[in-house]
């Protein structure tokens, strides 16, 4: 039975660190978006326009990911793995860096906005290329009974970097008065993100290429036509089984953890610093439940841990929402069990890199997933804030409506496990 070497450990523990620091720095942008939408918009515009335009911003990033990650799964397929992973980092860290850097309006005028937003797209195609590239490194490089415990790991790194985020940026405007954060302390997070990003690159150089990307050159086996066409033509399958776990992880992640906190806020009138202290415990514990539901399924197999892990989700969701408004002082308690079981998103990649053969499978999964998210992860706020007009319960009842689509894909899972077809792909 083959186990975990130290060098496996060390690439999972490379991966996700470089993993955390990129989300941290993809995501640092929303925690200061009031702050730069002062800095970069004309400052006699309404304030409803310039934060419509600051999230516009914000936005553009993700619709950039589809693009940024086809481009360089293309050449992941085609040139190695580890070429793509080392440039997806370095395309997050310059335009990071270049952001804590970037003059403002009042000293460039509207080339301010526009520079920021030319910066926000290089991020977005990064954070496209990241991802999948990350998913697929590593479940190349582990023993293949161990794909689930290595994609939950890196997972979780992608999680923590949500949580860095959330800490840096509070512990900016605890040191900081919001005079001082609006004249430069805003820069910090940025440098720091870059600089931080730098060194993870200079890290990564001492990964290996994939023994899976190695062996298929060895073999002269790489793709003869574009990746994609092939992806496209011949799995279809994969690619719709794919585009579904990530509407799943996208509602878990964007509806629980993203919205929740505002929306507690908003409805039930419990304070801003209560709300974020629970949701950095919530997210604590979705990194947990990353690992566990990951390793969960290399035991048990994908089909019945996503099953048992949605119905808990969908649960756990509902009793959050019905609670809170009514135990407010336990909201800790109640986000932590949820976002241990949003943690069930970490089984969704070792499914996904598993769904594609190797020769098309960073092509195939980030197309798939990139375009599903850009597409279920920009619509989910719309839709969720929507149903909030006639259904104050709406929140709890989208991530339930997605969990009961977890459970008919870990159904479908279980069967094709069963039937054999499943373990092939590795």
């Amino acid at each position: 039975m083959q186990r975990l070497t130290r060098q496996d450990y060390k690439t999972l523990l490379l991966a996700a660190l470089g993993g955390a620091l990129e989300f941290y720095d993809f995501i640092i942008f929303v925690f200061f978006a009031v702050v730069i939408g002062q800095l970069f918009f004309p400052p006699d515009m309404p304030d409803w326009l310039r934060q419509l335009q600051t999230f516009g911003i914000f936005a553009a990033g993700y619709l950039a990911r589809p693009l940024g990650g086809i481009i360089m799964a293309h050449f992941g397929d085609l040139l190695g793995r580890k070429r793509m992973f080392m440039l997806s980092i370095f395309l997050m860290s310059v335009p990071t860096l270049a952001i804590g850097l970037l003059p403002t309006y009042a000293v460039i005028g509207m080339w301010a906005p526009m520079l920021l937003l030319a910066l926000r797209l290089l991020q977005g195609a990064a954070i496209g290329g990241e991802v999948p590239g990350a998913w697929v490194f590593v479940s190349e490089h582990v023993p293949p009974r161990h794909v689930g415990f290595a994609c939950g790991v890196l997972t979780a790194g992608l999680t923590a970097g949500i949580l860095l985020g959330s800490l840096v940026a509070t512990a900016i405007n605890k040191i900081y008065t919001p005079a001082e954060v609006l004249a430069e302390g805003w820069r910090v997070p940025f440098i720091v993100g870059g600089i931080f990003g730098l060194v993870s690159v200079w890290l990564r150089q001492w990964l290996h290429e994939t023994p899976v990307f190695r062996e298929m050159q060895a073999r002269q086996e790489l793709a003869k036509e574009l990746p994609l066409k092939t992806v496209v033509r011949a799995h279809r399958p994969a690619v719709v089984l794919t585009m579904l776990l990530t509407w799943l992880l996208s509602a878990a992640i964007v509806v629980m953890i993203l919205m929740t906190p505002p929306l507690v806020q908003k409805l039930y009138g419990i304070a801003a610093a209560t709300t974020l202290q629970a949701n950095s415990i919530a997210t604590l514990f979705l990194s947990l439940g990353c690992v566990v539901f990951g390793a969960l399924a290399d035991r048990f197999g994908p089909g019945r841990v996503l099953m048992a892990g949605c119905i808990m989700l969908g649960a756990t969701s509902m009793l959050f929402y019905r609670q809170v408004p009514v135990a407010p002082q336990h909201i800790n308690e109640l986000y932590a069990l949820c976002g241990f079981f949003v943690g069930v998103i970490g089984v969704v990649p070792s499914v996904a890199v598993k769904a594609f053969p190797s020769v098309v499978r960073f092509s195939g999964l980030s197309f798939s997933y990139n375009v599903a998210y850009a597409i279920f992860g920009g619509l989910t706020p719309v839709v969720v804030s929507m149903l909030l007009r006639v259904d104050p319960l709406a929140p709890a009842h989208y991530v339930v409506a997605l969990s009961a689509v977890g459970v008919m894909l870990g159904v479908y899972l279980w069967q094709s496990d069963r039937a054999g077809a499943y373990q092939k792909a590795l």
